[in-house]
């Protein structure tokens, strides 16, 4: 199998817990394996292009258990790097009557923060098409300059690049640095996904986009600052702006490689091609790494090379299948169950956003 693809991020554990409410009346939790940028490539695995993975692990138990996790998966260990003098994130999940989640990360100097810059040289970047990258290794350590080191080194060798900001407040100084530091990443990145609220937390104001007559969503005024700030040659050509239950949003502009809609649709290609999906309507266990699932399905499907249309209704039917789960990676699905519930299409009702 060619591994065509490089993800690049943290491992770690999550505990999820035992039951809703908060962390103190949590009696107790189950060890699962987690991290969005090792959730993204155990989904790509199961979705059929199993990728390269470069992470960090501690030299310990958990260490261990997830090296073996990301091989039992499919993943090949070529980049999965011990850390002799670190030990592994670890996170507590606590959970609302909804299934919505945060996060206690337990990550003080944690192997993850010790990645290195140019441990993925230019000549083995030069073996991969696509490079994905997220947030949470811009936080802090070492980690923050392997990370955008690979991703403006990817960039310049040509390679697509792709980028989800993860934000996590309780992992940063102050929210000036994630601007500062998720703009520096943008500037190499393809193809972004994010929420408004990341988006917004990145400098990006949906109010200073002017769209003409008509209601226009905030999430696709948002998607369009992040366009227009690209410029001709600097920064995401492609914006997926998810919306939780309510599905999301895909522009592009003509710098895209893509196309927008599929053969014989009576859509009209326009110069920033917009496509909106309201994802499906399941029954929520858990969304814990539903937007990891949703970055998945995206690198999946233009892989595949899917037009933005049909990429957006396959990634929307990746996340939605992964909540109705428990846990993040060991809820992504197999590309037959994607491919179910995009048979059944029980698409959710659009609403405005």
């Amino acid at each position: 199998m060619t591994h065509d693809v490089l993800v690049a991020g943290e491992t770690l554990i999550d505990f999820l817990p035992e039951r809703p409410g908060p962390l103190e009346d949590v009696p107790g939790f189950e060890r699962r394996p987690g991290g969005a940028p090792a959730n993204v490539a155990v989904g790509l695995a199961r979705l059929e292009h199993a990728p390269q993975f470069w992470t960090r692990v501690g030299d310990d138990p958990f260490g261990r258990y997830l090296e073996s996790t990301l091989s039992e998966a499919g993943l090949p260990t070529r980049f999965v790097e011990r850390d002799p003098d670190a030990k592994t994130t670890l996170a507590f999940v606590t959970h609302d009557e909804t299934g919505d989640r945060e996060f206690s990360f337990y990550r003080d100097g944690t192997a993850d923060t010790r990645l290195e810059p140019g441990r993925v040289d230019d000549a083995t970047l030069a073996e991969f098409e696509w490079v994905h990258a997220g947030g949470v290794t811009l936080a802090s350590g070492a980690s923050r300059e392997a990370t955008l080191d690979l991703l403006e080194r990817a960039s310049a060798a040509g390679c697509t690049t792709s980028f989800d900001p993860n934000f996590r407040p309780e992992l940063w100084p102050d929210a000036e640095t994630f601007a500062r530091v998720g703009r520096d990443a943008l500037a190499h990145v393809d193809v972004c996904k994010a929420t408004v609220e990341e988006l917004e937390r990145l400098g990006f104001d949906a109010g200073s986009v002017s769209t003409g007559s008509g209601s226009v969503s905030k999430a696709e005024r948002i998607a369009r600052a992040v366009l227009e700030n690209g410029g001709e040659e600097d920064g995401p050509h492609t914006v997926f702006v998810t919306r939780g239950g309510e599905g999301a949003v895909g522009l592009s502009s003509p710098r895209a490689p893509w196309p927008t809609v599929d053969p014989g649709s009576t859509t009209a290609e326009t110069d920033l091609r917009l496509v909106d999906h309201p994802g499906f309507d399941v029954d929520v266990v858990d969304t814990t790494g539903a937007g990891d699932a949703f970055v998945a399905g995206v690198i999946a499907g233009l892989r595949d090379d899917r037009s933005l249309e049909a990429t957006l209704a396959f990634a929307n039917a990746v996340a939605a299948t992964t909540t109705t789960g428990t846990g993040a990676m060991t809820a992504l699905p197999t590309r037959g169950a994607v491919d179910s519930i995009l048979e059944d299409g029980a698409e959710s009702r659009p609403t405005d956003s």
